[in-house]
């Protein structure tokens, strides 16, 4: 089963007495277990898109279908409870939270879903050493590096073990040599925890390891270039 469907989708903003339409007939199956990457100039829609993708946004048109279900049929609340239990998000700013250490930033999202203390702590420390901050679990956000931060935030997003991860721009922030180390971790991730990836990026790095690259201009999609995907078992999914 594909773990994102869009099937004819429009988005229309209402400005005052203006609309402002941002998609326009939106057909799109994301794989699972992909690396996909959203393209686009800014201002195309692909923020928009990843919105819908990622429940943040309903559609005005057209039916969205994330893990099976319709999010245009759900309510506000049904929708948040939806988000924190299937999604998991990395944002371009990071969005740790200063007051917490890097331990609680990754165990905040468990704790939203009323994982138990003990499941707790056994999945927050398996994901921070595995994103190489074992010995960082103690620091506060202002206390590490830009790259640093991004990796709590994939373990972060990683934590409730989610059927999707969206990430807005993730290496828009970082230097070239630390934005490539943390394209490799996320594909590391990506593999190792069978989730699928979406990303809206402009960085050729994040382009280039894609399996799927979504080409959107002017709130329609251009374009979608397809590779074969090779999971954690080392097997091709076409």
């Amino acid at each position: 089963m594909y773990p994102v469907i869009l099937q004819q989708v429009g988005k229309t903003y209402h400005l005052d007495a203006v609309d402002v339409p941002a998609l326009s007939d939106i057909n799109l199956d994301i794989r699972p277990n992909c690396f996909t990457v959203i393209s686009g100039a800014s201002g195309s829609g692909k923020t928009t898109l990843l919105n819908l993708i990622g429940c943040i946004d309903r559609p005005t048109t057209g039916e969205v279908t994330v893990a099976g279900q319709a999010i245009g049929r759900m309510s506000d609340d049904a929708l948040s409870d939806f988000r924190a239990r299937h999604l998991g998000f990395i944002f371009q700013n990071f969005n740790l939270l200063p007051v917490l250490t890097t331990y609680e930033n990754v165990e905040f999202p468990l704790i939203l879903a009323g994982v138990p203390a003990a499941q707790r702590r056994e999945r927050v420390l398996m994901l921070l050493d595995a994103v190489g901050l074992a010995d960082r679990i103690n620091n506060r956000p202002g206390q590490l590096s830009g790259g640093q931060r991004q990796r709590v935030a994939i373990a972060r997003a990683l934590a409730p073990a989610p059927k999707l991860v969206l990430a807005d721009e993730p290496t828009a922030n970082l230097d070239s040599q630390t934005g490539a180390a943390i394209i490799a971790l996320m594909r590391k991730m990506q593999r190792e925890h069978q989730v699928s990836f979406v990303f809206s990026s402009h960085d050729p790095q994040v382009q280039a390891e894609a399996d799927d690259a979504v080409f959107i201009r002017d709130g329609r999609i251009t374009g979608i270039e397809r590779r074969d995907a090779v999971n954690a078992e080392g097997k091709v999914s076409a």
